[in-house]
Order: structure tokens, then C-alpha cells, then sequence
């Protein structure tokens, strides 16, 4: 049965607060005016409260309207008011955003104790309650504006005497629970990741916990607050909510429990059928056609669009999901999702990723338990109607082939394309896919996301360059990973060699002649079953893999050269090291600093979340030294080359090296486009070259290649200035 209270009228507009959770001293207003301190009110004056009657307004106490110096009765029409309600200044002006143009003023609203900034236009709210209102505030034709006092809006925090099971949690990375968050305004995709690491320390996830309690009162009553700008319009239910400024709200069905970032350089925009509960959105955020998302967090320049659903979810910055649905995942920034039956459920997937239409990636109840989870490097791209099994793994740049994948998977080697061959029943994998197919795609796309990161405070140092210190120690992993397997074929018949010994083995195979190389070879641990495991195309992967590896090295080198000696690289190559790093929310960090960073946690040497934010930007201002460093290293590593040995010839003889890679990486971006235009099924959809050119655009005019190709110019140029500067 529902409960249905009954009190005075004289009462609508008080009691916000419960008596017992009122601090001494204070009243139910106490929190309501340290959020608005502003104090130049006044009461009406008789001749002012005649006019509002005359009008059609009625209040249950004219004594509890305050207004500023310039009201004007006038401007307020057949409107209702109850408890104590303050109104900013007025003016005999319009407000006009995107050709609605609405008289200043209160018209056909009810309005229970809240604050209205100076000329707002307000017109059929049938009700709001417990707001703040900004200035220059449009709200029109709103059904419900409601506070509870106990509002968090989306924080999972708890309000004094409250129950534990009233706070909001993220249930991120999986379908149990048991890696869940806290969610906070402000939280980022590094946070999330750290939080949901690390289970078995107690004492770390404690202090995440006392951490994000810190950031807020327990003390009830914080009033609504809608910013500076805003318009809502055509809109039924809105409730708890923090607005920022310059927001732009309309034909929502319910926002609840929300924090909504806005300001005038990034506003966020919400349109049709929305409805929102319990969640974080960020700034500049786009949020249109029936979306529906619970317990979220949507980072910054983010969008949710055509019927998308985020539930229990955090995605990261510069990421847009369209039509699609995803279920308890952890999302970096930079991740592209679409089509109507794309579905992602528990999963960390670390950015720069893209779901291609029907992939379903989770949710497949092949088990008697939840869906476990799901681990995916940077680039990752499941193909059409891709479907996986929990748990697996995957390394940066992964590409799947369409089809089920009937067991769970841990796919350590990067830039690999995989692919279920159901006709021979067996895993097929051919590393290095996306250096030797897709040359155009993979450059692009770094380029891409770099161009599309649109935050306007870039403190947090992401990575989108395909080569950094996380690829390049998995290429350093994979080029072990086939030398065992090459050295173990070898072998098969042989016990008597240690791991060692195979591994040299099959590097000697490796570095031999080319005809004396397998073209395939099997593995094992790549996947949960009996059936085979293929690398393929490994004669030309391997060798691939060592001369990216050497020139990510060399272009680093390059760019020290340009300003440092000879003698200085020395000294800094020297002093190098290549170590293990990961990436947290799209930041690369190496894992001795993450440590230190969670030592110093536990400790209470960093006592809350600015602090934590202000050790990844403290390591993103040193991040592209520390890169340095690495390339350094693993420029040393795979040349095998100490550095005590490094002379003049060797620097030059790595800088001529790196312009022909260089060369022949535009080549192929040319050669991996070209091939749309030589294929005869992809032209006979066009009556002419002419008309192909015109609807998908020349070749010898695409501007990405042009622009590499200018780029390439421009770094022969620099590599033999450098090169006659080292002979001099």
C-alpha cells in the first residue's frame, strides 16, 4: 500500500530536514545558505503582495517571499509559493536561446522553498522544490523539480543516519560485485583502475574508501542547484541534481541523482527520452535520443547516443557509445562503440578501442556463475559478431576475425590478428596483422584520438602513439614467445635443454636463412582447450617486431639529438633502463611508481584524491622523459649493443635505418589504402573511376597520406642533418 503523509499547509515548504539531523544551533536553511551567502533581500511590500494576488499567485505566507531591490510583481503570474522562497533581480526583459523566446519572470509554476537567481524565465513548472536556481536560468514546461535531504547526487557516500545498503555503487569489471567503487565527481578512469585492482589488500581498499567519504559532508539538506545559463525545457522529472552552467536540457524523462558538469567553455548537452539515475557526468558531454544510464560515470566530451545503455559502468574520456548497451565495464578514454546489437559486459578495456557491429563480448552464460571478466590492451577491435568467453586477456592492438570463440583466450602478443578456424578446429593467430595488412588504419589512428582528445585542462598525459613503453615490452615479450615456440618445434624431441637453450635456439632459426624459417608454429597457453594454436606469417613478424622495436628507439634518439651532443646521448643511453609499465585509465606508468604511489597510500602519506591526481600529473609532466629513457634501453636491447660501445658510426648507421622503416611505413599506409581502389568488388558499386572519386575521394588526394608523405620529407631532412652533424 502506498504511504501517503498528510500535514498542515502551513508546513508544505518546512521540514526538509528531520528535526534529529538538524545541527544545534542551526535550522533547516543552514546548508541552504552557505551553498547560496547571497544576502541582498528584502520583504514585499504591501502595494507589491496586491499585485501578485491580482495576478493569480498566492503564497501560504507572503512574509516568507524575499526579493532583491528591482523586483517587479508585474512578472509573476498565477504561480504558487510555499516556504521561503528568494528571488533575484528582475528586469522587463526576454530570454531567448535557439529561437524560444519566454518573458522573465514566474509564470503558472509552484515554487516550495528555493532560491531564484537574478531574471530567470520560469514558466509551467508545476512544481520545484529545495532548488537553486542560477542567473539567466531558462525552465519551461517541466513536470517535477524535487530535493530529497538526503540528495548525494551520484556520490557514494551516505547521509548522517543512513543505511549502508542506501549507498551507490559501481559494480565495474564484472558481473559479482566484487571489484566494486565508490563514485565521486571528479574521478577518473586511473582511479577507477587502481580501485578495482588490488581485492586481496584490505588495508588499500579501506582507504580508498575513507578517502572518498573525506570529500563530502554527512550533514543533510544541500539544496539542488541548477548553474548559471541553463535551459530545461519539455522535460517531466528532475531530482538530486548538481548543474553546472551553460547546460542545455530538453525532453528528458528523468534525471536523478546526477551530477552534470557544464561550464560556458565545455556545457554539456542532455536531449529526448533520457533517463538518468544515480550517476556522473562530465563536461562537455553530449547525451541524446533515449539513452538510459544507471550508476555510471560518463567522463568528459563523452557521448551516449540512440538508445545506448550504461549500467554499472565507467566510461572514459573522448568516448562515444551509440545504440549499444554495456554492462559492468571499466572503458579508458578514447573508446567507439555502435550499432544497434554491439554489447559489452564485464571488461576493462583500456582505450582506443572500437566494438564493430553484433559483437557481443560477454553476457554469454557459459558458466553456472556470473560472467567473470574481461582484459583488454589499448586497440582493441573485436570484428563483427564477435562473441567471447570469460575469462580472457588480450595485448594491445588485437584484432578479432568474426565468429564464436568457444573458449577463453589469453592473447599475449600485440598487433595480432586471431582468428577461430572452425574448419580445422584450431586457433589461428598471425602476429604483427596490422604491420603487414593495415599500415594506414594503425597511424591513422593514433593521429585520430590525439585530434579528438578534447579536454581542456591535459594534465593527464594519454597515450595514443601505437609504439610507447606498453607495446614495446609486449613486442619484446612476443619476440620470446616465438623463439621458444620456434626453438621448441625444433626440439621436440630433445629433454635435455633448459629454456634457455631452446630459446637461443630458435632465435638462431629465427635470424637464419629465410628459407630455413617455419612459416607457422604452434603454441601453447594461448587458449583454455586441446585443440591447436597456430602462429603464422612468423618469417616476416619477428623481424618486423625487432626493427619497430629499434625504431621506436631511434626516433626518441632523434629527437634528444636535435638538442643534446653525441656525448650526451652516451651519457643518458647509459644510464637507461627498460622496465615494466602499465596503463592506468590511459596513462602509461611504471609499475615501481604505481607501488610507490599505493605505499604511500595505505601510509597516509597522500591523504585524498587531489593528491592522487597530483601524482599522475606530477608523472605526466616527466612521462615523455621517462619514455625517453625506455627507448633508450630498449633501443640498446634489441641491437645488442652496450652502451659503453655506442659510437658515432652506430648512431648514424641507426638514423639511416630509421629513414628507410620510416620510408617504407608510408609506403605501406600508401599500398594498405590503395587496395580499396584496386579492388574490382569494392569499384563495381560505381559506374566510372570519375564517380568513385567523387564519392570516396581520390587516392593521389587523400589528405592523410599527403600529409605523411610531407611528413616524411620533413624527417629525411632532420635525420641527415643530424647525421652530417655527428660527422662533424
Amino acid at each position: 500500500m502506498s504511504q501517503i503523509k498528510k500535514g498542515s499547509i502551513t508546513r508544505l515548504g518546512f521540514d526538509f530536514i528531520p528535526q534529529v539531523f538538524i545541527p544545534k544551533g542551526k535550522d533547516e536553511n543552514h546548508h541552504r545558505f552557505e551553498q547560496n551567502p547571497r544576502s541582498d533581500y528584502r520583504n514585499l511590500t504591501v502595494e507589491e503582495i496586491v499585485i501578485l494576488i491580482e495576478n493569480g499567485n498566492r503564497a501560504d505566507n507572503w512574509e516568507n517571499i524575499l526579493v532583491s531591490e528591482s523586483f517587479i510583481p508585474y512578472q509573476i503570474r498565477q504561480s504558487n509559493f510555499f516556504g521561503l522562497v528568494r528571488i533575484g533581480h528582475m528586469a522587463p526583459t526576454y530570454l531567448e536561446y535557439r529561437n524560444l523566446k519566454l518573458e522573465s519572470g514566474i509564470y503558472n509554476s509552484t515554487i516550495v522553498s528555493s532560491d531564484l537567481g537574478d531574471y530567470v524565465a520560469i514558466h509551467h513548472v508545476r512544481y520545484m522544490s529545495h532548488f537553486i536556481i542560477g542567473n539567466d536560468v531558462i525552465l519551461s514546461n517541466i513536470s517535477e523539480m524535487e530535493t530529497s535531504s538526503t540528495a548525494k547526487f551520484g556520490n557514494g557516500v551516505l547521509r548522517e543516519g543512513e543505511a549502508e545498503d542506501l549507498r551507490i555503487a559501481l559494480e565495474l569489471c564484472n558481473e559479482n560485485g566484487v571489484r566494486s567503487i565508490l563514485p565521486f565527481d571528479g574521478m577518473q578512469a586511473a582511479d577507477a583502475y587502481l580501485w578495482t585492482r588490488n581485492r586481496q589488500d584490505t588495508v588499500l581498499q579501506h582507504r580508498f574508501k575513507e578517502l572518498t567519504e573525506k570529500r563530502f559532508s554527512t550533514v543533510r539538506g544541500t539544496y539542488s542547484m541548477i548553474g548559471d545559463r541553463c535551459i530545461i525545457k519539455n522535460s517531466q522529472n528532475i531530482k538530486n541534481v548538481q548543474i553546472g552552467s551553460d547546460a542545455y536540457i530538453k525532453g528528458i524523462n528523468k534525471l536523478k541523482n546526477l551530477t552534470i558538469n557544464s561550464s560556458p567553455e565545455a556545457f554539456t548537452q542532455i536531449g529526448e527520452g533520457c533517463e538518468l539515475v544515480n550517476g556522473i557526468v562530465g563536461y562537455g558531454c553530449r547525451i541524446f535520443y533515449g539513452v538510459k544510464a544507471v550508476r555510471f560515470i560518463l567522463s568528459s566530451f563523452s557521448q551516449l547516443k540512440y538508445g545506448a545503455r550504461l549500467i554499472n559502468s565507467f566510461l572514459g574520456d573522448n568516448s562515444t557509445i551509440s545504440c549499444c548497451e554495456v554492462l559492468n565495464s571499466l572503458i579508458f578514454p578514447a573508446h567507439e562503440q555502435h550499432h544497434n546489437n554491439s554489447f559489452l559486459c564485464a571488461a576493462t578495456i583500456m582505450g582506443q578501442s572500437n566494438m564493430a557491429a553484433g559483437a557481443t563480448v560477454g553476457s554469454n552464460h557459459n558458466s553456472r556463475a556470473a560472467d567473470g571478466e574481461i582484459i583488454a590492451g589499448r586497440g582493441f577491435w573485436p570484428g563483427l559478431c564477435v562473441s567471447l568467453k570469460h575469462n580472457s586477456r588480450f595485448a594491445s592492438y588485437t584484432l578479432l576475425v568474426k565468429g564464436d570463440f568457444p573458449y577463453e583466450m589469453d592473447i599475449p602478443i600485440p598487433f595480432s590478428l586471431v582468428n577461430n578456424d572452425v574448419k580445422n578446429d584450431k586457433l589461428m593467430i598471425i602476429p604483427g596483422y596490422w604491420f603487414m595488412y593495415n599500415m594506414y588504419a594503425l597511424v591513422r589512428n593514433a593521429n585520430k584520438y590525439a585530434s579528438r582528445d578534447k579536454r581542456l585542462l591535459k594534465n593527464q598525459y594519454l597515450e595514443y602513439d601505437m609504439l610507447a613503453p606498453d607495446t614495446i615490452n609486449e613486442l619484446f615479450n612476443s619476440l620470446r614467445i616465438i623463439e621458444l615456440a620456434v626453438g621448441s618445434q625444433m626440439n621436440e624431441e630433445s629433454n635435455s635443454l633448459t629454456k634457455e637453450e631452446i630459446i637461443r635456439a630458435g632465435r638462431a632459426k629465427l635470424t637464419g636463412p629465410l628459407d630455413q624459417i617455419p612459416t607457422s608454429v604452434l603454441v601453447k597457453g594461448f587458449e583454455h582447450s586441446k585443440r591447436k594454436v597456430e602462429l603464422v606469417k612468423i618469417g616476416t613478424a619477428y623481424p618486423l617486431f625487432k626493427r619497430f622495436i629499434q625504431y621506436y628507439g631511434t626516433i626518441h634518439m632523434i629527437d634528444f639529438l636535435e638538442t643534446h651532443s653525441f656525448e650526451e646521448l652516451k651519457n643518458e643511453m647509459t644510464n637507461s633502463q627498460r622496465l615494466e609499465w602499465e596503463n592506468i585509465g590511459g596513462q602509461l606508468i611504471e609499475k615501481n611508481a604505481i607501488d610507490q604511489l599505493l605505499r604511500e597510500i595505505k601510509s597516509g602519506k597522500i591523504d585524498d584524491w587531489e593528491d592522487i591526481h597530483k601524482y599522475y600529473h606530477e608523472l605526466s609532466r616527466s612521462y615523455l622523459e621517462t619514455k625517453r629513457a625506455h627507448a633508450f634501453a630498449s633501443l640498446l636491447e634489441i641491437t645488442d649493443v652496450r652502451s659503453e660501445s655506442i659510437s658515432v658510426e652506430i648512431v648514424q648507421a641507426w638514423l639511416k635505418e630509421a629513414i628507410s622503416h620510416r620510408t617504407w611505413m608510408v609506403d605501406e599506409i600508401y599500398a594498405s589504402r590503395a587496395k580499396d581502389y584496386e579492388n574490382p568488388f569494392r569499384n563495381m558499386v560505381y559506374n566510372s573511376e570519375e564517380e568513385r572519386d567523387l564519392v570516396v575521394g581520390k587516392l593521389s588526394e587523400n589528405s592523410f597520406i599527403l600529409q605523411q608523405r610531407d611528413e616524411l620529407n620533413g624527417f629525411i631532412k632532420c635525420v641527415h642533418k643530424l647525421i652530417s652533424k655527428l660527422s662533424n
